[in-house]
């Protein structure tokens, strides 16, 4: 049975928060216009802080990356395009699929989904690409190990 590289799951992790971070701030006045947040609302956003969020965020990442090496492994992805190809499965299968409810159901802007979407595309390639390509020095092997 083939082991996971728990380092490269740990940077593929912090990849994906350090992305969201990135990511936001790039469509940061979009994303507050969707959200239809007043000067006010922002100002009571910022005021209150967002450690626990960022910890939630932090937290969620790392199992994201967990689980998406278990999907590498699984995928017997060695190559970028083959951990490209994973995430992209696992961003359509999953992701994709179940967040759409909050457009259909809950209303929310499409946009809104646009932004969200994007990001969790961009980290899951990546993120796919890493743990496939990560290589114990001494072993030469992926991010999963056998």
């Amino acid at each position: 049975m083939a082991k996971i590289n728990y380092l490269a799951v740990a940077v593929a992790g912090v990849l994906y928060w350090i992305l969201g971070a990135v990511w936001y701030g790039l469509f940061s006045e979009r994303f507050v216009a969707l959200m239809r947040w007043t000067p006010e609302d922002l100002a009571r956003v910022q005021a209150q802080g967002s450690a626990k969020e960022l910890a939630l965020a932090f937290a969620t990442s790392m199992l994201t990356a967990y689980v998406l090496a278990h999907f590498v492994r699984s995928a017997g992805a060695r190559t970028g395009l083959d951990g490209a190809l994973t995430g992209l499965g696992v961003f359509a299968g999953f992701v994709l699929t179940t967040n759409l409810a909050t457009v259909i159901f809950e209303g929310r802007p499409a946009g809104l989904y646009l932004i969200n979407m994007g990001y969790n595309l961009v980290a899951l390639l990546l993120m796919g690409v890493l743990l496939a390509v990560w290589r114990r020095q001494e072993a030469r092997v992926p991010a999963y190990q056998t």
